[in-house]
């Protein structure tokens, strides 16, 4: 399929791309309208359900974070355990400066705000990164586990972040409908679908740039072995610090967005495993590709909302459904070509082995 998609002209590559972002764009008024098969997918179709138009914003963000962790995991091969921290920091920033009931509230629009979400996730990644990039493997990832865990004990426990009682009146995006009414209100959550897929297309055609650019196979350089592209010149640590930095901005983002979507939150809204299911996104969809990724997300959070009619037993069949993948399809649903090889020299030396024991 990839290289039937490649030998099209660039025509009618443009023209279906534009086609499929129209389609996502039209999912809420599609579902509205109950045309099929929105209305069998739709998740409106009884009352234990989640509102429909919800779920695509959640799902629009976790894509963002998908893409964001993709530079980390995928591109850069860091294995990063504690994103949920730089989520975390992107969404409180936007609480701590925004919402009238914290004791540091500041008068800046929620347009400023999201830049400032962003820098100082890209801070605390950087912060991160300094000391622990060194380390490899195992130990990255306790080290990167830890800062997750450190960021929702300290948000649990300091009064700038109201403690356990959280914060509220998060602020939303600014905007009138020609009646008065708010564009981004609580009732219409379309608005707010949008403009979370806006940023999904923006972020995805940035990553793309930078995978495509010196920096990107600089990524990839350190990510099949770092010693031997440090040898040929590459910066590794540098790089890495840059892998970190970019990954924390898009998780900053993310987070704001969320935070902006709730109106309120705690730090109990950002567990660990929160943090391994956006892991899971990754390697799920195939790490290293962007498609594969945004596969991934798609489906980690629209099974266990599509299936929340069975109650607590819709995390067993999504966990089986898992497991049954990371089985059969190991290099994840959509996985980058260089990924695929891996797998299949992985595999080819396994058969070697075998024959000679």
């Amino acid at each position: 399929m990839r290289r039937r998609w490649q030998s099209l002209h660039w025509a009618w590559r443009t023209a279906t791309v534009l086609a499929f972002l129209a389609f996502i764009y039209a999912l809420p008024d599609l579902n509205e309208a109950g045309v099929w098969p929105i209305n069998v997918i739709s998740t409106d179709y009884a009352a234990e359900g989640s509102a429909f138009d919800d779920v695509l914003v959640l799902t629009a963000i976790y894509v963002l974070v998908a893409v964001g962790l993709n530079v980390v995991i995928g591109l850069a091969g860091l294995l990063d355990l504690g994103y949920i921290g730089f989520f975390a920091v992107g969404a409180y920033s936007v609480a701590i400066f925004g919402s009238p009931t914290s004791d540091v509230a500041t008068a800046y629009p929620w347009l400023m705000l999201i830049p400032i979400a962003i820098a100082l996730a890209m801070v605390s990644g950087v912060i991160l990164g300094l000391p622990t990039l060194r380390l490899r493997g195992d130990y990255l990832a306790i080290v990167t586990l830890g800062f997750g865990e450190i960021i929702r004990i300290v948000a649990t426990n300091v009064s700038v972040t109201n403690g356990k009682a959280g914060i509220h009146e998060i602020p939303r995006p600014p905007g009138e409908w020609p009646d008065g009414t708010r564009i981004f209100g609580i009732l219409d959550s379309r608005p707010m679908y949008w403009l979370c897929l806006t940023m999904v297309v923006i972020c995805i055609l940035g990553v793309k740039q930078l995978e495509n650019s010196r920096v990107g196979r600089s990524w990839l350089a350190v990510r099949e072995d770092e010693d031997a592209a440090s040898l040929m010149g590459v910066p590794a640590f540098r790089f890495k610090i840059w892998a970190f930095a970019i990954g924390a901005a898009v998780g900053g983002l993310s987070g704001a967005l969320y935070a902006s979507k709730e109106g309120s939150m705690t730090a109990d809204s950002f567990p660990l495993l929160m943090s391994i299911l956006f892991v899971a996104m990754v390697v799920m969809g195939g790490q290293g590709n962007t498609a594969g990724v945004i596969v991934g997300a798609v489906t980690i959070t629209y099974i266990p909302e599509r299936l929340r009619f069975i109650a607590d037993e819709r995390f067993l069949v999504f966990g089986l459904a898992l497991v049954l993948v990371m089985i059969f399809r190991p290099q994840g649903l959509i996985p980058s070509r260089r990924r695929a090889a891996e797998m299949a020299d992985m595999k080819a030396e396994a058969k070697e082995v075998n024959v000679v024991v």
